[in-house]
């Protein structure tokens, strides 16, 4: 770390935090994670942590083919080999496109180190031409409208628009919303951190919560197998059930 401008003193006998992060640029559910990372890096420092940045296998729904169920597995490998081939104490995983939850959960249980996750929250609510918009379910609906004849370019262009107003993930109880409530629930997560909306300030202080917390976590040796417990799995699919969960729940 010397050889990046680092001195010892900032990173010995400190807790070496990792900052998973699923980023890309194609990856619009996460558009916001390289400003959140700023936000983890600071709680991290604050708490008396030294915090890296890594970067994981990004995966979205829109423009991964033919389905991004196929990368799931791949990015719990990545997230499991990443933590143990590297000197880190704990673990933020920043995800929340729909895989991309499940993938670095399953892949930081399997580590064994403290580990929490930090969901991207949903985007804003859609809105067009006086109309409420959920993402995905209504994007599939019209756009089906277009390839049908029924709706113009120009009111096709005013739907993606008004859909499509910010960082996040989809605002319905789809997936994303799914397994980020079941990680909530079964208490991965900061209480409350799933529905928190990615534009929101509240998100923000998320970030920084959540660097803070994963040093304490680090010294009280707060590992996924303390907390995954058959309470806490029966707990997530009660939420499940609750919320009108995505059948992926089950997958």
């Amino acid at each position: 770390m010397m050889q990046l401008g680092y001195s010892e003193e900032e990173f010995r006998d400190k807790p070496v935090i990792g900052v998973l992060s699923t980023w890309s640029e194609l990856n619009t559910c996460h558009s916001h994670f390289p400003e959140r990372v700023k936000d983890v890096k600071r709680g991290v420092l604050q708490a008396g942590g030294f915090p890296v940045e890594m970067p994981v296998l990004s995966v979205d729904e829109s423009n991964t083919k033919p389905t991004s169920m196929l990368y799931r597995n791949l990015l719990a490998m990545e997230t499991e080999e990443v933590i143990r081939s590297h000197p880190l104490d704990g673990v933020v995983l920043m995800g929340g496109c729909d895989k991309t939850t499940p993938g670095l959960v399953l892949g930081a249980v399997s580590a064994g180190v403290p580990m929490i996750y930090l969901p991207a929250g949903p985007m804003l609510r859609g809105n067009y031409a006086g109309r409420i918009l959920g993402s995905g379910s209504d994007a599939w609906k019209y756009w089906d409208e277009r390839r049908a004849g029924n709706i113009s370019d120009a009111e096709w262009q005013g739907v993606q628009g008004g859909i499509a107003r910010s960082a996040g993930t989809c605002m319905t109880m789809g997936t994303a919303s799914t397994m980020t409530a079941i990680a909530d629930a079964m208490g991965l997560t900061l209480p409350g951190a799933s529905s928190i909306p990615a534009a929101d300030a509240n998100h923000q202080r998320m970030g920084s919560d959540c660097g803070r917390r994963i040093v304490d976590m680090v010294w009280e040796d707060l590992v996924p197998s303390k907390i995954i417990t058959d309470a806490s799995v029966r707990n997530a699919a009660i939420v499940a059930m609750a919320t009108g969960c995505s059948t992926n729940a089950v997958v």
